[in-house]
């Protein structure tokens, strides 16, 4: 066993980290703190950090009540150099000879870049595969304008650009907030902080900040709330862009006593206008409360016709 403290794990890992994102993958030695201890264990290739335990890598940084770090020989690499007499050779030595193939966090996990950040009760990230799991409570993970947040489990695949939600899954975002069972978000391409103010002069107008939510797709009981009404459907898609959510199956678009049902809505969250569309050989129907029949009645106008 190791004293508490410092320890960096020169354990290298395939892939390359993209600026901002949370992405462990990468060829940086990881750095492992922790308040109680951090144990070695050499036959299972683990190393584990207990008590406000915290690894570092190239800008992202994981906080936990607990770590894990789970190595391998690295294929192809140097053969570690053989230990004095009486001591164990060390694969953490930066001798290049092991990787780092699986980190685990349990307890308080949170991961955080300079601009991103993911909470969970347990977090665990697959070098191999590149992707971020979160399990148990306070699933989320956010930037500094979108909220992704899950009841059953949130994976997040950085090259990729790609997170999926699954349980109660919710997309938020200023004014903007879209519910489902299964939520897969897309996000914008991340730009490395020495060119980030230069593509913000040089970004057209109306084009989104990189690192923001791009397009989103939601996969039954599908929700969507504005101020003013509730559309509901069986699938979805919302394009951040331009702001415009398209939504199908079984759908009900609700303001007050107010419901219409159709087969496919258009709904515009920058503008607040819906539009409901009927599919082929059906008809678009809905229910209208006159003016004075109810406290959410919607004002009829000039030679509109009572239902």
């Amino acid at each position: 066993m190791m004293r508490a403290g410092a320890l960096a794990l020169l354990l290298l890992g395939p892939g390359a980290v993209a600026a901002q994102e949370i992405n462990l993958s990468g060829n940086a030695p990881i750095e492992i703190t922790a308040r109680d201890a951090i144990e070695w264990r050499q036959v299972e290739q683990v190393v584990l950090a207990r008590g406000a335990a915290r690894a570092v890598r190239e800008g992202v940084t994981v906080t936990a009540d607990r770590l894990v770090a789970r190595y391998r020989p690295r294929v192809g690499g140097p053969a570690p150099a053989a230990p004095a007499a009486g001591a164990s050779a060390d694969p953490l030595s930066g001798s290049g000879a092991n990787e780092l193939w699986r980190l685990e966090a349990e307890g308080n996990v949170r991961i955080a870049t300079a601009t991103d950040t993911a909470t969970s009760d347990r977090a665990v990230y697959d070098m191999d595969q590149a992707v971020l799991v979160l399990t148990g409570r306070n699933l989320s993970l956010a930037n500094a304008t979108d909220r992704v947040t899950a009841r059953d489990a949130l994976e997040y695949w950085p090259q990729r650009r790609m997170a999926v939600a699954r349980g109660s899954a919710v997309v938020e975002s200023p004014g903007r907030r879209l519910n489902a069972d299964t939520l897969v978000a897309w996000f914008l391409e991340a730009t490395p902080p020495a060119t980030t103010q230069a593509a913000a002069r040089n970004r057209p107008p109306g084009q989104p900040d990189t690192g923001r939510l791009d397009r989103v797709e939601a996969f039954n009981n599908v929700v969507i709330r504005t101020e003013a009404e509730t559309v509901q459907g069986d699938r979805g898609v919302y394009t951040a862009a331009t702001g415009i959510a398209l939504l199908g199956g079984q759908v009900r678009i609700t303001r007050g006593q107010n419901q219409l049902n159709g087969e496919l809505a258009e709904v515009n969250l920058q503008t607040g206008v819906s539009r409901l569309l009927s599919g082929p050989g059906a008809r678009v129907t809905g229910l209208v409360v006159p003016q004075g029949s109810g406290p959410d009645a919607v004002p009829l106008g000039p030679g509109a016709r009572r239902p």
